[in-house]
C-alpha cells in the first residue's frame, strides 16, 4: 500500500501504483510526487549528487511494522519523458515506481549482474507496461 504525497499537479492513478506496491511488498511504501527542483535538492543533501534525476529511493531501517521506505519521482521527468516516448504519463510514473520499488527491495542495477533489469522486465510485462528506460537501454 502506498502513502502518496502528491505535490505537484501531476494527476495520478493510484489503483495501479497499489497494485505494483501489493505485489512487491507487504509493508508500506512513501511515494512523494515533486518538481524536479526539490529532487535535485533531495539528491544533493542525502547522495552529495547536485542534480536532479527521475527516481530516488531510501529505504527505512528494517524493523517490525517499519514501512519499506520512501520513493521520490520528478513530476518534470515523468511527463518529459511520457510525452517523448509517447505514452500516458500514467505508465511512466508506473515504470519509475518500480525502479524506485527495487531498489527499496535491494537492487541496484549500477553494481549487480543484471538482477534488477531481469526483474524489472518481468514486472513491466507482469503489468502490461511501456518499455523502461533501462530495459530499453540494455544491451
Amino acid at each position: 500500500m502506498i502513502e502518496l504525497d502528491n505535490r505537484t499537479s501531476l494527476e495520478i492513478d493510484e489503483t495501479l501504483l497499489n497494485t505494483i506496491a501489493s505485489a512487491l511488498s507487504m509493508k508500506e511504501v512513501e511515494l512523494i510526487i515533486t518538481t524536479n527542483e526539490e529532487v535535485r535538492e533531495i539528491n544533493k543533501e542525502h547522495r552529495n549528487i547536485d542534480s536532479g534525476t527521475d527516481v530516488l529511493s531510501f529505504p527505512y531501517v528494517e524493523m517490525p511494522m517499519a514501512p519499506l521506505g520512501s520513493i521520490v519521482i520528478s513530476s518534470w521527468h515523468v511527463e518529459s519523458m511520457a510525452q517523448e516516448l509517447g505514452h500516458s504519463n500514467n505508465d511512466e510514473l508506473a515504470l519509475l515506481f518500480i525502479h524506485g520499488m527495487l531498489h527499496l527491495l535491494g537492487y541496484d542495477h549500477e553494481v549487480d549482474n543484471g538482477e534488477m533489469r531481469n526483474e524489472e522486465a518481468k514486472l513491466i510485462e507482469k503489468f502490461a507496461l511501456p518499455q523502461s528506460l533501462i530495459i530499453r537501454t540494455q544491451g
